[in-house]
């Protein structure tokens, strides 16, 4: 009895072990242990607030759905869990410019953005849209939020996730160019694979844009910043402790990401 005291006493001061696939990040926030994800998590974040918006009812919009690599390879359950939304509503469509986005799983139907920028899709016909880490590639604004506003019904929301322009995360991008982006990225995000990247503006990432291009008296913009896990520090802990104290410092206007939630009136 005594000997098997000892054991448990033992293993109860062992550091817990990491699971298989959870994330470098997760060394640096303890409570990742627990659910997979920690406390500055924005894509938890992100989507639990796309979550309170739908109902089985709804037809949504991936817009820039992509091939869904990065959710389907999600090491947390609970963050799939929460972005997958085929079965939960009444349907899914994926739009995107690439014919990539086909071989999305959560979709149930995938159309290409036409060469003119329009979508295959009639008036009025989406009650929400979502649109994760695509506004900082649009070239036309006005033109992208035309069609937005012509396919979402009115009440429906824009829900959308990018680089504020003048955070850590935008002025890197734009201070290195397009070119070097795929070598820059292979170190300071290991994690990030090279045909995930693609040629940033940055012409929609600042409030007076999104005032712009969603001017009040047709949308109700409750846009605000979001500083999540610190993302670009090449898994070294002192660097990734520099961008959270970065962020921590910087007022909200100027943190790493917007998460925008903006409803058509």
């Amino acid at each position: 009895m005594t000997a098997n005291r000892g054991t448990m006493a033992e293993e109860r001061r062992m550091p817990p072990q990491e699971p298989a696939g959870m994330p470098w990040e997760a060394r640096m926030y303890p409570e990742t242990f627990a659910g997979a994800f920690c406390h500055r998590d924005c894509t938890v974040a992100f989507y639990t607030r796309i979550d309170a918006l739908i109902d089985p009812s709804m037809t949504i919009l991936n817009l820039g759905a992509g091939r869904g690599h990065a959710f389907m390879t999600d090491p947390s359950p609970y963050r799939r869990k929460i972005q997958a939304l085929k079965g939960r509503v009444k349907r899914v469509i994926g739009l995107d410019l690439d014919p990539v986005v086909r071989e999305n799983p959560d979709l149930d139907e995938a159309h290409l953005i036409e060469v003119d920028g329009s979508y295959p899709l009639d008036d009025q016909s989406v009650d929400l849209i979502i649109c994760d880490h695509v506004l900082e590639h649009i070239e036309a604004p006005l033109r992208f939020v035309a069609e937005v506003e012509r396919v979402l019904k009115p009440g429906g929301w824009f829900c959308g996730r990018t680089p504020v322009k003048w955070g850590y995360i935008g002025l890197g991008a734009r201070l290195v160019p397009n070119s070097l982006h795929v070598g820059f990225l292979k170190y300071l995000s290991p994690q990030r694979e090279a045909e995930d990247v693609f040629p940033t503006l940055y012409r929609m990432n600042t409030m007076s844009a999104l005032r712009k291009a969603f001017p009040p008296g047709r949308w109700l913009n409750c846009t605000y910043g979001y500083n999540g896990i610190p993302a670009y520090h090449a898994n070294i802990p002192l660097l990734f402790r520099v961008v959270e104290a970065w962020c921590w410092l910087m007022p909200r206007s100027l943190s790493a990401k917007y998460h925008v939630f903006i409803q058509k009136l």
